[in-house]
């Protein structure tokens, strides 16, 4: 049997991204635009139907065996959502806030962490007081121009089709983890 070749990654980021981002403990996730493409599908019975990646959730997994804290701050609130974040093992989540901010510093509080060690992404008006508080920010490729003019870094993908998963894979790098966890998964 021959040995596999080592695997070194692919992705590279700009220096000055990583260095932004290398403290983050915590990243705080919009769900419509980010988690999912914006879109609102509503059933007869009232029931809203929500589509998921699975690289998002994928990247989500990975954070928290990187040791970062995945978190939900939401607008909205939907069964379907609910479930998809016990899926991915998300603990920490507000569902139906208009003022995020709050919202946010209250899952900061329960983590004992501060802005400084927070990333955020978001893609519209709702997500700007977080977005400009956190160390590290980020917008998906169809976010609103305002998130945009904030954000620290835009992804190539939009919303719901691995813009989440961009924003997990530069916060592995930035933290030193994201080759070693590259090479356990391809082993």
């Amino acid at each position: 049997m021959h040995a596999l070749p080592s695997l070194s990654p692919a992705l590279q980021f700009d220096p000055e991204l990583l260095l932004r981002a290398q403290d983050v403990r915590v990243a705080f996730f919009d769900v419509d635009g980010v988690l999912t493409d914006g879109s609102l599908y509503f059933t007869e019975a009232g029931e809203t139907l929500k589509r998921f990646h699975t690289l998002d959730g994928h990247g989500i997994k990975l954070l928290q065996q990187a040791g970062i804290t995945p978190a939900v701050v939401t607008g909205r609130d939907a069964p379907a959502l609910r479930l998809r974040l016990k899926a991915l093992g998300v603990a920490h989540a507000r569902f139906g806030t208009e003022d995020k901010r709050p919202a946010a510093e209250a899952i900061l509080a329960e983590l004992g962490l501060g802005w400084t060690q927070a990333a955020a992404m978001g893609d519209d008006w709702p997500d700007l007081p977080v977005m400009r508080r956190a160390a590290f920010a980020c917008a998906p490729a169809q976010a609103h121009i305002e998130a945009r003019a904030v954000a620290h870094y835009t992804t190539a993908a939009p919303g719901g089709s691995g813009a989440a998963r961009e924003f997990c894979d530069l916060l592995l790098a930035a933290s030193g983890r994201y080759a070693g966890l590259l090479a356990a998964h391809a082993g």
